[in-house]
């Protein structure tokens, strides 16, 4: 039978305030950001005065930086580098992990080579290709270029989930006819939610905070991402510390709700892995 006793209430007294300590910074950002211009360095950073959309209106609708498009561009370049990675990713992974051949074995160890090196090393070679090749400048290039650079660490994940997975749902498929191609998109990925929550959070949060790839590949184009074309708008902005504050909270919102909805998946890879 349970029982509260003091030591659960000094841990839960403990946890509460170490979320307390955690989210204060949070809490500054939002206040801070619902201030106008005029109360910004008269009143406390954490006390709330009043509740002001307008550095939030003036961050989406600024003529020199359009983050209402930018915002835009990375969840494309966000999107479709994720629909690539878990497609191809899982495709490549499930050959690796159930076939017993040699080459297999070879080209994990490759995956594993490829996820150590420095991505820094391939930056030259990479842009030159992308750009002969017509990649640079536009949302698919770039999404098609971390696809190639992230496959690896994706591959990777995908790997060990498939590994701790039984056979036995794939040889019932089979006995009952379906085709290798239905029994992996019909059998056996749906059971893979928790490793396709894990590989979509991970390599999504790598993709939608990246500065220097955006940087790189989109310079001079209409399709900057939000993390470069926040960087210029702090430069402009200086000290206007509301809305600078308005386009870190906007840049936030997308990728807080995607982990809202995969979080579950995210948590069952982290704890028990794939059951079967």
């Amino acid at each position: 039978m349970f029982r509260y006793t003091k030591g659960i209430a000094v841990r839960e007294v403990i946890l509460w305030i170490i979320t307390a300590c955690a989210l204060f910074p949070f809490w500054i950002l939002i206040v801070t950001a619902l201030k106008p211009t005029d109360q910004l360095y008269t009143t406390s950073a954490a006390v709330p005065t009043a509740i002001d959309f307008s550095s939030f209106v003036s961050v989406l609708t600024d003529e020199r930086n359009n983050v209402a498009r930018a915002l835009v561009n990375s969840i494309l370049i966000t999107v479709i580098a994720l629909a690539g990675l878990l497609v191809f990713g899982s495709l490549c992974a499930y050959v690796i992990a159930r076939s017993t051949r040699a080459w297999t074995k070879v080209t994990f160890y490759l995956v594993l080579i490829a996820i150590l090196l420095p991505t820094q090393l391939g930056t030259l070679p990479l842009y030159i290709g992308a750009k002969s090749l017509g990649l640079t400048g536009t949302i698919w290039g770039v999404a098609l270029v971390w696809i190639g650079m992230l496959m690896p660490f994706a591959v990777f994940l995908y790997a060990g989930f498939f590994r701790s997975l039984s056979t036995e749902y794939e040889e019932a498929a089979a006995i009952d006819g379906a085709t290798p191609a239905q029994t992996f998109f019909r059998v056996v990925l749906p059971i893979m939610g928790p490793a396709t929550g894990t590989v979509a959070i991970l390599t999504g949060l790598i993709v939608w905070n990246d500065f220097f790839t955006s940087l790189l590949f989109l310079s001079g184009s209409d399709a900057q991402t939000i993390p470069v074309t926040m960087y210029y708008f702090v430069g402009g902005s200086v000290t206007e510390w509301n809305k600078i504050f308005a386009i870190v909270i906007i840049s936030m919102v997308p990728i807080l709700v995607f982990y809202v909805f995969a979080q579950k998946q995210f948590m069952q890879g982290y704890s028990g892995g794939v059951k079967g």
